[in-house]
């Protein structure tokens, strides 16, 4: 939000510096975040000043120029040399002195220097409109009245407006300083907090009368919840043209663009007041009166911008007796608005209930000033003034007279709310005792009543354009802000309290998880929850029957939750490979999530990503894509860090992936990893293998906290591995190895591996190659060869007999 430094100085007068009044609001809890500089001129007009023709010639060297002096002061006749065709004797002129800047319409700068042109020397420059950034033309030099005097600052006659404009990033819960006269009233709470007592000036109304009842348009509010107060005036014999300079200054300073002398007095009032105004065209209204009421859903309206919509049947519309003519508290109709050949208008001013307008507002993705500031929540007391305070300025912009009563309708009263503060608990909170006198000193400068006062408290009124104040903690926090957070002193007792630690945490886990992976080059990514109900179509381990569903999803693409971390994964490697990045190593911590038995349920996951070469391509090393194995190796090194051991591999059963595998402890599968499924990754349009690992991270960190630590001496006596490549059936699974190999040896048997599987040429057809390792040690004694032969013979022989292998 925009405030107005010299503004804000309209309201409250203050010796304050820019600079000192920004860190007084921001202690305030109004956050200044940066202060600009604005000039309604670029440049300010600083070097430019009233000169006079003393003497116009030709130039003697060229024909399109002319040589003149020019008085620029009481003091100083200098000679300009200039090209424009109306320069004359007598004249009196802008003139650019030496080392002033001028700015280009981009805000380019350049700087008026000495000169000599086509031999004479020139000392200024006499300027046009464009050149001083005061207009478009540059027929000819600007001519000025002939009362004003040599050397007099131009910026003076031209009404150029200096000034520093506050960036406030207002939180949505202040409301009450949407306004230059909210900041206003916040800046004197601080200042009466530093001892300096200053007025609070309000634009007086007290001239605003009736001139006559010629066009008396009635008020038909049918929607009292939505619009509990409404008011509206004509005025009449107005003239819609430009504002005046003073008011295009105002609102250009906030970054608005001026429109016409009505619409931007509407704006003004907005920007001062913080109470959003609407001005109609009265000879558009139909039926001599104004209906606020809510539409039949799936009726057309056209809004000021020209798109058509389709109203719902809950947005409050302002209409007359045949037609919809605004959205109300959101934004006009293009048909009913304020134009040149406007002569008298309908204005509104109203209180509209916020949870209404913002729920208007999002429907139809509008955010406006008006909107913005109702589904906030505005003051409803200021609804009339503000009313009355447009009515004078239009008349003072654009002429006109009131020519109907005030119609409104307020049936009941918003009434103020009533809080109890308690100085125990004010102290318990603010870890201070702050005096009393101080106190009532604070609640009296935000306009917050005092009704009662007893030795333990207050009964306070606390107004309703405060709606963020309901509660006792709401008036401690009040007292808080404006005393200063500073003056809090700080206790130099240091208390600290012993927490009920498990001493294992989630988010150590995946500290310590994430560290090991960023150390061998992955990357940590983190996808929207939401996503497209498309995805349920590709896999059987997601169910549309299990969706959750968004009730107002911004579109289709994001209109449930997401039930794997695959897919939005997988949009990532898209994305990147588009974009070249073609080595990627990925891994996300996500939740998914499931409707059960009517219940919502999330579980947490972790997933990798692989896909691509293993390493960045070097001068000294061949390119190696990454392959099943190497995530392998990853998946086994994160549980080994985990601590997580009696482990059992079996064939992955999940559509997802073409080949792969799932690690249980006991009944629990902890991971599924493999080759995600061409199917897949054809929908994704990736044209390369991707390998995927999902870890169920809540059984992962339930394996962990039942999981007791055992420890054992390394044992004195080596291992032993011993490999074979075994050509077995298409249909025999890595399992049904293992298993045979467990069964046959049971003692000295510790470890059954697969490292490599090759089908493809020089092989017979339905057959494959598994490359299998084995790990033998005895605890007692070192193995012998003769032990070791047997051993293999036997596992040799019972694979032959059970699966038909043959030792390669």
């Amino acid at each position: 939000m925009k405030i107005s430094y010299n503004w804000l100085k309209q309201f409250i007068k203050i010796n304050l510096t820019p600079t000192e009044t920004a860190e007084m609001l921001t202690n305030l809890g109004l956050e200044v975040e940066g202060v600009e500089e604005f000039e309604s001129v670029k440049g300010g007009l600083k070097g430019v000043v009233v000169g006079e023709v003393i003497t116009c010639e030709k130039h003697p060297n060229a024909d399109r120029l002319k040589l003149t002096t020019v008085k620029i002061s009481d003091d100083d006749v200098v000679q300009i040399v200039c090209g424009a065709p109306n320069v004359a004797k007598g004249q009196k002129v802008p003139v650019a002195t030496i080392g002033t800047d001028l700015y280009t319409k981009e805000g380019e700068s350049w700087t008026i220097k000495k000169g000599k042109i086509r031999g004479e020397e020139s000392h200024g420059m006499i300027c046009a409109e464009d050149e001083l950034g005061l207009g478009d033309s540059h027929d000819g030099i600007m001519v000025l009245e002939d009362k004003l005097k040599p050397g007099m600052p131009v910026s003076k006659i031209f009404e150029v407006e200096s000034d520093n404009i506050f960036e406030i990033g207002l939180t949505p819960n202040r409301a009450d300083a949407m306004s230059h006269f909210g900041v206003a009233r916040d800046l004197r709470a601080g200042l009466i907090q530093k001892e300096l007592n200053v007025e609070l000036i309000t634009p007086s109304v007290s001239s605003f009368h009736v001139d006559n009842r010629t066009l008396k348009i009635g008020v038909d509010v049918k929607d009292k919840t939505k619009a509990p107060r409404y008011c509206g005036v004509t005025i009449s014999d107005l003239k819609v043209k430009q504002s005046p300079i003073w008011l295009q200054n105002k609102l250009k300073a906030i970054g608005l663009m001026p429109k016409n002398n009505v619409v931007d007095v509407t704006n003004y009032v907005l920007h001062e007041l913080g109470q959003p105004l609407h001005a109609f065209d009265a000879r558009k209204i139909n039926g001599g009166k104004v209906i606020v009421q809510t539409m039949p859903s799936g009726t057309k309206f056209i809004t000021l911008d020209g798109i058509e919509r389709e109203l719902h049947e809950e947005d409050l519309m302002i209409c007359d007796a045949e037609k919809p003519m605004c959205i109300a508290g959101v934004f006009g109709g293009i048909n009913s608005g304020v134009t040149e050949e406007t002569t008298s208008i309908f204005l509104e001013s109203a209180y509209f209930d916020p949870v209404s307008i913002r729920k208007t507002a999002k429907r139809h993705a509008l955010n406006t000033d008006a909107s913005f500031r109702f589904e906030r929540g505005i003051d409803p007391n200021i609804t009339e003034y503000a009313l009355k305070r447009a009515a004078l300025l239009i008349q003072e912009v654009a002429g006109g007279k009131i020519t109907s009563d005030i119609e409104e309708f307020y049936p009941k009263k918003i009434e103020d709310q009533m809080v109890r503060l308690n100085f125990e608990n004010a102290n318990k909170l603010i870890g201070e005792v702050i005096p009393t006198e101080v106190i009532k000193r604070i609640l009296r400068s935000l306009d917050i009543n005092i009704n009662s006062v007893t030795e333990t408290g207050l009964g306070l009124t606390v107004p309703a354009y405060r709606n963020d104040v309901t509660r006792e903690a709401d008036i401690i926090e009040e007292i808080l802000r404006v005393y200063g957070y500073d003056n809090i002193n700080t206790t130099e007792k240091l208390n600290a309290s012993i927490s009920h630690s498990t001493g294992i945490e989630d988010f150590q886990l995946q500290n310590i998880v994430g560290n090991q992976l960023t150390s061998i080059g992955f990357y940590e990514i983190l996808n929207n929850s939401l996503t497209t109900p498309d995805y349920f179509k590709l896999g059987n381990y997601t169910s549309e029957d299990l969706q959750v569903k968004i009730i107002n999803p911004l579109s289709n693409d994001l209109s449930v939750m997401r039930q794997s971390l695959l897919y939005s994964g997988l949009e990532v490697i898209n994305y990147n490979l588009n974009h070249k990045n073609d080595r990627l190593k990925l891994f996300e911590f996500g939740k998914t999530y499931f409707q059960i038995d009517g219940s919502n349920v999330e579980h947490k996951r972790m997933s990798l990503f692989i896909c691509g070469n293993k390493e960045a391509e070097r001068w000294n090393a061949s390119k190696e894509k990454s392959g099943f194995f190497y995530l392998k190796g990853v998946v086994d090194s994160l549980l080994a860090r985990l601590g997580i051991t009696d482990l059992h591999s079996f064939s992955v059963e999940n559509t997802d992936f073409s080949e792969g595998l799932n690690i249980s402890s006991g009944n629990n599968v902890l991971v599924e990893y493999g080759i995600v499924s061409k199917s897949i990754l054809s929908y994704f349009g990736i044209n390369q293998d991707v390998f995927y690992a999902d870890f169920k991270w809540d059984t992962i960190l339930k394996a962990i906290q039942n999981k007791k630590l055992v420890f054992k001496p390394i044992s004195k006596y080596p291992k032993v591995r011993r490999d074979f490549a075994l050509l077995v059936d298409d249909t025999v699974s890595f399992d049904l190895i293992k298993d045979i190999a467990y069964s046959t040896e049971r003692k000295l048997l510790k470890e059954v591996d697969l490292f490599d599987v090759y089908q493809g040429k020089n092989l017979p057809s339905g057959k494959k190659s598994y490359a299998v390792s084995f790990i033998l040690q005895d605890e007692q004694k070192t193995l012998t060869d003769d032990q070791i032969d047997k051993i293999m013979s036997k596992l040799q022989k019972s694979f032959e007999s059970k699966t038909g292998a043959i030792l390669r």
